[in-house]
């Protein structure tokens, strides 16, 4: 389905190159500062996973992981995955990292069933994955803001050094961050959908974390989606900002503590689906063989898009749309990669 919204007037604030030298200033910047926020170590990984061993992100459950055999693999089946939310808490016991330290590392996925392409969703995502190891005490809901706060501080700092390199940009970003739970916002704007109460909250407080997505509100629905088996529905959110280019709730994150054992027994029965207990990562995780962690990922076209003043995240990553979608784009002067 498309449904593009064109900015009137709109004009690009950089050429194409200089897009790319923009692009590449901004992933050579915001790691540093992601890296030395969070106390993080880059690592490689994996563009795809074993079909069998639990660790893609299943999503809402319903999307289709882009999945191929290796005949030379002795036909094993792999799937790309939608993101590496449980890979990464097993590469930080494998790769033995400690107590307050992490990894962040480049995430590259394909979204097949992504039900909308728009001026923000693409089937192809790009995120800043990352992830560290958090001591017992530290699993609440303090250590999760103070945590956010830091990650907003690196997309600022990175916005302030980017301005200096391209005085044509002028972002402008709110460093506080305004904290609400997703039953707060069903509480104050009852007859909204959850995408518009984002919005009317967003407008008034610029830069806001929605905490306690997954978790099924008093109306009986959910806020958002959220895999049962990383993220622990009562710590966790998005970090969301206002962009007035597109007059819209600008989600950059998704974040939160992740499942210890008795959130994710708990979730997986909420959500009907026990059997995901049997899955190797969830045993290993119920058993305690795995260390208690938070993590999240940060959209890296996203982060682009917003810093740059972009109209459409085809601006900044190459990746496939329709012929409607490209020749409105083209009218409107948004040069599609």
């Amino acid at each position: 389905m498309i449904k593009l919204k064109v900015p009137q007037g709109y004009r690009t604030a950089l050429s194409v190159y200089d897009t790319q030298r923009a692009i590449e200033f901004i992933k050579d910047t915001f790691p540093r500062h992601l890296g030395c926020a969070l106390n993080l170590k880059r690592v490689s990984a994996p563009l795809f996973v074993g079909a069998e061993t639990g660790l893609n992100d299943n999503l809402n459950g319903v999307e289709r992981p882009v999945s191929f055999d290796v005949p030379a693999a002795g036909g094993a089946e792999l799937q790309v995955v939608h993101s590496l939310a449980k890979w990464k808490r097993l590469a930080l016991k494998r790769y033995e990292f400690y107590p307050g330290n992490g990894l962040y590392t480049d995430m590259n996925a394909i979204r097949r069933d992504e039900e909308v392409l728009d001026n923000l969703h693409s089937v192809y995502v790009d995120q800043w994955d990352w992830e560290k190891i958090m001591l017992p005490g530290e699993r609440n809901a303090d250590y999760l803001k103070d945590t956010v706060r830091r990650i907003v501080a690196a997309i600022c700092n990175t916005n302030e050094e980017l301005t200096w390199a391209f005085p044509s940009l002028h972002t402008r970003l709110c460093r506080e961050v305004t904290f609400v739970t997703s039953q707060q916002l069903e509480d104050e704007y009852p007859d909204l959908t959850p995408s518009q109460r984002e919005l009317e909250y967003v407008r008034r407080y610029q830069t806001i974390f929605v905490m306690q997505i997954g978790k099924t509100l008093r109306s009986g629905k959910k806020h958002d989606g959220r895999a049962p088996d990383y993220d622990d529905w009562g710590l966790n959110g998005d970090i969301v900002v206002y962009y007035p280019l597109l007059d819209m709730a600008y989600e950059l994150s998704s974040m939160g503590i992740r499942v210890n054992a008795e959130s994710l027994a708990s979730q997986l029965e909420e959500r009907g689906c026990p059997e995901r207990a049997e899955l190797p990562f969830q045993r290993d995780l119920l058993n305690g063989n795995l260390p208690l962690t938070m993590g999240g990922g940060i959209g890296q076209s996203r982060i682009c898009m917003l810093l740059l003043q972009k109209a459409h995240v085809g601006e900044v990553q190459a990746s496939v749309w329709d012929k409607e979608t490209l020749q409105q784009c083209e009218s409107a002067g948004i040069e599609i990669l």
